[in-house]
């Protein structure tokens, strides 16, 4: 992996880890194992390269979720294997914990990607709903943007509250709780 790749994916595992604030261009340079000038040399400062680490982690978010939403089964049975999927709930979601880093809610260019991503993944569940409203598979009086925006936090609430007592186990409830809502046939 060349320099500015290893520089990336440390940004992005120490914004993860840290936050904006917390990673400080030392950090980065150490974990990267870069010498002093190479962050300077690539990028024009640390908010440079925490977009570009930012920009990577919603593309690779948006491909994630995509991958799941758009494979074989109803659209309850999409929203399911979304909801259900592989995550490191205790480690929080790379994306949303962006959202409670005041340093990247004050900056419109990095707050950009996780605006567009989680604007992305609300439309595209309330696309899926539409299509299971359509297939009479949901009630038609279902609002797909609310619907999809429960989804959306759901699962963010859901890293939140598991973060905070430690277990995923609180996670999960929120998952069966909404499933159980959502479910075909529910009155």
């Amino acid at each position: 992996m060349n320099t500015p790749e290893r520089l990336i994916e440390s940004t992005r595992e120490l914004l993860w880890e840290r936050g904006y604030t917390g990673t400080s261009p030392k950090a980065i340079l150490e974990r990267a194992d870069a010498g002093q000038g190479s962050m300077y040399h690539h990028f024009k400062g640390k908010p440079d390269l925490a977009l570009a680490a930012i920009r990577r982690t919603a593309e690779e978010m948006r491909a994630a979720a995509a991958g799941v939403l758009a494979g074989p089964g109803t659209p309850y049975e999409r929203i399911e294997a979304y909801l259900r999927r592989e995550r490191d709930v205790l480690r929080g979601c790379p994306v949303g914990r962006l959202t409670m880093d005041p340093d990247v809610i004050a900056s419109p260019e990095l707050r950009a990607p996780v605006d567009e991503t989680l604007d992305w993944l609300r439309r595209r569940i309330a696309g899926i709903v539409e299509e299971g409203k359509t297939q009479g598979q949901f009630d038609p009086a279902l609002d797909a943007g609310e619907i999809a925006a429960a989804v959306v936090a759901t699962v963010q609430g859901g890293y939140v509250l598991a973060r905070a007592c430690g277990s995923p186990a609180v996670f999960d409830a929120g998952v069966r709780g909404l499933l159980s809502l959502l479910a075909p046939g529910t009155p």
